[in-house]
């Protein structure tokens, strides 16, 4: 399964490309995560379909001091490309 996403919100400055890496990691899951320009942080993530649930979930909350305002699922715009097993943050 794949996920394509756009979190918004107090997203940035918070460890949120931390706190994804690290879950997506734990997860096996494949994929990155990056700061957009407009202040969100977009989410491609690459795995079994428990597991990418799991992140989706947690793309919700966030980690401590996020304020989540709402997570956008991408399905028709979902990139070509991720990084095979490993998840990375992209800068």
């Amino acid at each position: 399964m794949r996920l394509h996403a756009i979190v918004r919100g107090r997203v940035q400055g918070v460890g949120f490309r931390w706190f994804v890496r690290e879950l997506a990691s734990e997860l096996q899951l494949g994929g990155w995560v990056m700061n957009r320009h407009d202040g969100a942080v977009e989410v491609l993530a690459d795995g079994a379909d428990a597991a990418v649930a799991r992140l989706r979930a947690a793309l919700e909350r966030g980690p401590a001091g996020a304020a989540v305002e709402r997570v956008d699922v991408l399905d028709d715009e979902v990139p070509a490309e991720s990084n095979g097993s490993r998840f990375t943050i992209r800068r």
